[in-house]
């Protein structure tokens, strides 16, 4: 536990105030409604991940090819861009250097990537059964 956490308990057991003001050296709760750049880069990516969400989602649900590249394709962008701002974010959650948000596109868009994946192991599947049944 740390020293701040141990100020704050016993003000709050003792009754008081915890830290009236922010202390130098400790990251500061970002204002909500504030873009920072990470916020600006983490939102780009959680959009192209949640693109391959939903193109992925229309490839398993139909037969075909193309909606599955491109959900491999932008699920796999959304993943990078989100790790990148994941490595390049300075602070901890709520400091508004977008973590959070590179976190979520990150995993967002491995589940773009991997619902692709799946609809283009089925095409595969299904073009070589085709293939089998003709010859």
């Amino acid at each position: 536990m740390s020293v701040c956490d141990l100020v704050a308990v016993a003000t709050a057991r003792f009754g008081g105030t915890a830290l009236a003001e922010p202390v130098p050296g400790l990251p500061s709760a970002a204002d909500a409604y504030a873009m920072g750049a990470g916020r600006t880069a983490a939102l780009p990516a959680g959009l192209l991940g949640l693109a391959g969400v939903v193109l992925g989602w229309r490839a398993v649900s139909r037969a075909g090819r193309g909606g599955a590249v491109a959900a491999v394709v932008s699920g796999v962008a959304g993943a990078v861009l989100g790790g990148v701002v994941v490595v390049t974010a300075e602070g901890g959650l709520g400091t508004g250097n977008g973590l959070g948000g590179g976190v979520v596109a990150a995993v967002v868009g491995l589940v773009g990537a991997v619902l692709g994946g799946l609809a283009l192991a089925r095409a595969r599947r299904a073009a070589a059964a085709g293939a089998s049944r003709a010859g």
